[in-house]
């Protein structure tokens, strides 16, 4: 009979993805990972080939669930720009005080990594041209809908908006989710962004 792994990887990853993004890659400590994912330090090992192999499925996995968001705020809404809004307020707004930390995984780890880490390095900022390849997507549907201006570049769009959600939930973190009622003004920044330069 053959041995089946007696843990559920799935899970794991899950579990390892959010203290990863909660105190970031070097500050995990092997002891933090054993006690979060109850797994040994060799199962770990075993099962992921190391910390850093771990830390990039986790990547993978951060990456997958953003896209599959997305997905579900194109389904539920009426058009692409409003899926883009709904999902811009559920990072800035709603995750900040939710989600592991109101940071995005992906920008903590492209600050946090150097060269000595290029894979990791690598794998990150591969996940966020994918985010950006989605958002050019919905854009481009967008632009075939009369939502955008064909003339307009999707793929400037689309880093314009991976760089505004950088930027308020950066702002978010220092100055709170609920600056005004009902989030506002960052509810307002996030309809900025679909009216002014360069959309």
């Amino acid at each position: 009979m053959a041995n089946h792994a007696k843990f559920d990887r799935q899970q794991v990853i899950d579990k390892a993805t959010s203290l990863y993004w909660e105190k970031g890659f070097h500050a995990t400590s092997m002891r933090n990972l054993q006690d979060v994912i109850d797994m040994r330090p060799g199962s770990i090992y075993a099962a992921f080939g190391s910390k850093e192999g771990l830390f990039k499925e986790a990547l993978q996995h951060y990456t997958e669930q953003g896209v599959a968001r997305l997905a579900a705020c194109r389904a539920n809404s009426a058009s692409p720009v409003a899926a883009l809004k709904l999902f811009m307020e559920q990072l800035v707004i709603n995750t900040q005080q939710g989600a592991p930390s109101g940071m995005c995984m992906l920008a903590k780890t492209v600050a946090e990594l150097t060269g000595e880490h290029e894979e990791l390095l690598q794998e990150a900022k591969r996940s966020f041209r994918k985010m950006e390849s989605e958002f050019e997507k919905l854009i481009v549907e967008a632009q075939e809908m009369g939502e955008v201006d064909k003339e307009k570049d999707p793929h400037q769009l689309a880093r314009h908006i991976q760089v505004q959600i950088s930027g308020l939930r950066t702002y978010a973190r220092v100055n709170g989710p609920d600056e005004g009622e009902n989030g506002a003004p960052l509810k307002q920044m996030i309809e900025d962004v679909f009216k002014h330069y360069p959309f």
